[in-house]
């Protein structure tokens, strides 16, 4: 990583670098909206919250690990250490999930580890499921039937349980997103 580097040069090349990463991938919903907005969304939020700028850049980076992984050249947490630093590439590893797991291991292994989180991994994992749970209310992915959205919905709040109390903000913004999810699903009942 470059010494002497602005946070807004810091921020963008992080900005330019996931926006590469994901060029080709799209979110699940209905809407198929490119992948890049949903890392800038979760930038944005923590940002918006005070959050250190160390979480904003490991914002960006969150899923380029996950989400490379059968890329031709896959992004490796020493490639984000060589690029960004220790500190970002620790945070994106927080929220990295591991992937050789089955899906509900790895939805069960992010509800035990939410607690153990750093205090800027957990804002960044809640700013994450704030996300999330707002494409799921507005674009739900195809294929997700009532009860699978009640389902993520009930799994995120679980997950969120385990991630307040490092940005009060964060917490109070998490808490509206969820109402406001459970009361669109009740509408959909």
């Amino acid at each position: 990583m470059e010494t002497g580097t602005s946070p807004s040069a810091r921020l963008m090349r992080a900005a330019v670098f996931a926006a590469r990463v994901h060029a080709g991938h799209r979110r699940k919903g209905a809407a198929a909206e490119p992948y890049v907005n949903h890392v800038l969304e979760v930038a944005q939020i923590l940002a918006e919250h005070g959050a250190p700028e160390d979480a904003v850049l490991a914002a960006l980076l969150h899923d380029t690990v996950e989400d490379s992984d059968e890329d031709p050249d896959p992004i490796t947490h020493d490639r984000l250490v060589a690029e960004f630093g220790a500190e970002v590439a620790g945070l994106v590893a927080e929220a990295t999930d591991d992937k050789s797991l089955p899906k509900e291991a790895r939805k069960a292994q992010q509800v035990r580890h939410a607690r153990g989180c750093t205090p800027a991994a957990k804002m960044l994992k809640l700013a994450d499921k704030i996300s999330n749970l707002r494409a799921i209310t507005a674009s739900p992915p195809s294929g997700w039937d009532h009860a699978r959205r009640v389902e993520y919905v009930g799994w995120a709040g679980r997950v969120a349980a385990g991630l307040k109390g490092a940005n009060a903000g964060l917490d109070a913004l998490f808490d509206a997103t969820y109402r406001d999810a459970i009361a669109g699903l009740a509408k959909d009942a």
